[in-house]
């Protein structure tokens, strides 16, 4: 994995083949190549950087408007754009960096995840597809003791987990290979989603600050379906792929 600095002050990471060049200020390009599911292909912008988790820069109110649109509807593995506290502390969905302890995850986003993902710790949320989500964490003790307490069960954990865990997602009808104008409003105990100047979605809490900002593409997947199967892993790219943003 690779990292430098964007002339913007928007820090560049890639892996595999991934690329991010700059087209106009503000206007980027972040594309992967044809590849087999032996490797990890990420293409990413953040602002976080190699800070830890307490000083991320962004805390509500908080709003962001973007353009983008994608070469194909069904990429395999994940993209989006968003804010996130960079939950994993190794590459698992979302192309974690690896020096970051694992923790609870705080995010609010416009997410896509392809089929192969199940990205919900409860079963009547959406867990693939073109979603706004919202994840809100806490820790809870006893929920920590009763995990502790049992052998492990990936459904066991599951179970547990959502209770530590408040989510809310919409999946969103566009087509993502249009331009289309996103924005979120993320404010201290909501989080409001608009396409195109219509409001899609609003969430009636809000995650922990502080976050950090992410515009990503990989092909990665992850999955903690109801069976509790948990699986994760790296898709094969079919052919080449990409996401354009504009950052207003």
């Amino acid at each position: 994995m690779s990292a430098d600095t964007h002339p913007t002050g928007m820090r560049v990471r890639t892996a595999g083949s991934g690329r991010v060049v700059s087209l106009a200020p503000g206007y980027w390009r972040l594309g992967l190549e044809a590849g087999s599911a032996r490797t990890y292909h990420l293409a990413q912008l953040d602002d976080y950087g190699g800070l830890p988790r307490s000083k991320f820069p962004n805390r509500p109110p908080w709003q962001i408007t973007l353009q983008a649109r994608v070469s194909q509807a069904n990429l395999a593995g994940t993209w989006g754009f968003g804010l996130w506290n960079d939950p994993f502390g190794f590459s698992l969905g979302f192309g974690g960096a690896p020096w970051r302890l694992p923790t609870l995850p705080q995010a609010t986003w416009f997410f896509h995840a392809s089929r192969e993902n199940f990205l919900s710790f409860r079963d009547a949320m959406p867990a693939n597809g073109f979603l706004a989500q919202v994840f809100r964490s806490r820790f809870r003790w006893d929920v920590l003791r009763a995990m502790a307490a049992y052998p492990f069960s990936p459904s066991r954990a599951r179970q547990l987990l959502a209770g530590c865990i408040e989510e809310a997602a919409r999946e969103l009808a566009c087509d993502v290979t249009e331009w289309h104008t996103y924005r979120m409003r993320w404010l201290e105990d909501q989080v409001h989603f608009e396409v195109d100047g219509e409001s899609v979605f609003s969430a009636p809490f809000s995650p922990v600050p502080p976050l950090g900002l992410v515009i990503w593409i990989d092909n990665q997947f992850a999955a903690f379906p109801p069976d509790g199967g948990l699986r994760a892993g790296v898709l094969p790219i079919a052919a080449r792929c990409w996401m354009e943003v504009i950052l207003r």
